[in-house]
């Protein structure tokens, strides 16, 4: 179904069950997605790529961080909240940090099923 979600079996991170590899550890989720001819692969939309930099420049000698991720609906309500990662940062350092939205069209065959729900 489309929009349905499950864990990675290699990192357990929820991914689309649709996905060929999975987009956090690329690995391939499916024997036959290595051994068979490949399916015609489905259209890729990024609407959303934001990409910045964080630098320590502060007097402190170390200086903590976390990357948040907030996904909520068009109403305003919280769907899901993760903690992306966390550390330090000497002073010089720099961490570049990149949020991607891929959007893929649902293959032909597949019927519409209710968005996916955080964890």
């Amino acid at each position: 179904m489309v929009g349905e979600a499950w864990k990675c079996p290699h990192c357990g991170e929820r991914i689309l069950r649709s996905a060929l590899t999975c987009p956090a550890c690329r690995r391939h989720l499916r024997f036959d997605a290595v051994t068979t001819a490949r399916p015609v692969a489905r259209p890729t939309l990024c609407p959303l790529s934001v990409e910045g930099t964080i630098r320590h420049s502060d007097g402190a000698s170390l200086s903590e961080y976390s990357v948040i991720i907030e996904v909520r609906e068009d109403r305003g309500e919280l769907i899901a909240r993760r903690v992306v990662n966390v550390g330090a940062l000497e002073l010089g350092q720099a961490r570049r940090i990149t949020l991607r939205i891929e959007m893929q069209a649902p293959e032909p065959s597949a019927s519409p099923a209710a968005p996916a729900r955080g964890r």
